[in-house]
């Protein structure tokens, strides 16, 4: 299960090298989100992960990363069973997370956050796991900038049924302080462990992994 019960979850997204996936999971991560949407610079296609990551996904827990789908690319990558949970990272409304819920699907609904005020929308959503990134009109995440963290101490205060993911900005160099301030259920990163869009530095990884647990 993502996020863990005993532990923080560490889930890392964005991979545009198959090779690199299991090798994360080696490093104690314990989710890694596949961006199958076009527009992203991680984007990695479907096909792609059924042909690399079939044998991955049967072990660990795969998140496929969706902005705004479609229901043809929705009906496929839940047939495609090789996802555990679906992360909705666009302007999806709480019907549709609700339908997916009703299919059976665990649903992370992620939300752009600039204000106190940008957590209202929340209260709307019914899946249990919220992830909170920065506010990026148009880029749907992984662009490597944060939000005040104070507003994820809100978010937990305001809903406590919620199992809150903080994501936006975060490096080895930052992990050890936001999970201190915010106690979150479980960090999220992309960019802060790369070496170029959709590559990862694995000692960048090895290290985030390191200081979140520690």
């Amino acid at each position: 299960m993502f996020p863990p019960h005993h532990r923080i979850g560490i889930k890392i997204c964005g991979f545009k090298e198959p090779r690199q996936v299991p090798i994360v999971f080696d490093l104690g991560v314990d989710a890694v989100g596949i961006n199958l949407w076009p527009g992203s610079k991680r984007y990695l296609p479907l096909g792609e992960v059924e042909q690399h990551l079939s044998e991955t996904a049967a072990h660990h827990h795969l998140v496929a990363v969706l902005v705004n789908p479609d229901s043809v690319l929705l009906d496929a990558t839940i047939r495609s069973g090789l996802f555990r949970t679906i992360q909705l990272h666009g302007d999806e409304p709480p019907t549709l997370v609700a339908e997916l819920i009703d299919r059976g699907q665990q649903v992370i609904k992620a939300f752009q956050v600039r204000d106190a005020a940008s957590l209202d929308a929340i209260a709307a959503y019914p899946c249990a796991d919220v992830l909170l990134d920065a506010y990026n009109p148009g880029l749907y995440g992984g662009t490597g900038h944060s939000f005040p963290w104070d507003l994820a101490v809100q978010a937990a205060n305001r809903f406590p049924d919620k199992r809150i993911i903080l994501s936006g900005g975060l490096t080895p160099q930052t992990i050890a302080t936001a999970i201190s301030q915010t106690h979150p259920a479980a960090v999220d990163v992309a960019s802060g462990v790369e070496s170029s869009p959709g590559v990862k530095d694995l000692a960048l990884v090895a290290e985030f992994v390191n200081e979140a647990r520690t």
